[in-house]
């Protein structure tokens, strides 16, 4: 095999897994969190939903998917939630959803073979779904913790599988919360 036929193999050997592992990032959750510096995570013990003025807010069926994988991850932190007004954090949410142009290309063969080279291109629009979820300090009424979960949208998704898509996030994301203690 000739020197530049393995070069050109090797190259499109990296090209294919830069491009996969390019397409795995795209759809695993992107995830972030800021916390308040000074804040004493331990004296939250109960916590209550509220909506946050002026936020976007989904359909109804999504809000109930949402509030449950959060209410499932705080029970797991040992947090209640509050049955009347008073909580130690109130628990706000909201959604953006924004639209990306995604271009799918497939090539074969090179110039300088014979017949040249061949390749297509194709786009599509899609949807890139941020929930941004807030923690306040009732009693101080304060912002104490921010966290956002990132995620393309599959639109074909069955009713379990989005599901699953919002428990995952909201696992992966409360990850961080309380934050880990400096030393």
């Amino acid at each position: 095999m000739s020197s530049t036929i393995m070069r050109t193999a090797v190259r499109l050997g990296l090209l294919t897994g830069v491009m996969l592992s390019a397409a795995g990032i795209a759809l695993a959750q992107d995830v972030a969190f800021n916390a308040m510096p000074g804040t004493d995570f331990t004296k939250f013990k109960t916590y209550k939903w509220v909506n946050i003025e002026g936020a976007t807010a989904p359909d109804q069926i999504t809000d109930q998917q949402i509030r449950s994988a959060v209410d499932s991850q705080l029970a797991a932190k040992g947090l209640s939630k509050a049955e009347g007004d008073q909580a130690d954090l109130y628990v706000g949410y909201q959604v953006a959803v924004t639209q990306e142009r995604q271009w799918n290309t497939y090539g074969m063969g090179h110039p300088g073979w014979y017949g040249g080279g061949v390749g297509t291109a194709t786009s599509e629009t899609i949807n890139i779904g941020t929930l941004g979820l807030d923690f306040y300090d009732a009693a101080n009424k304060q912002l104490v913790w921010r966290g956002s979960a990132t995620k393309t949208i599959d639109a074909k998704a069955t009713p379990e599988k989005r599901q699953n898509n919002i428990n995952k996030a909201m696992e992966k994301l409360l990850k961080s919360y309380p934050p880990p203690e400096k030393k």
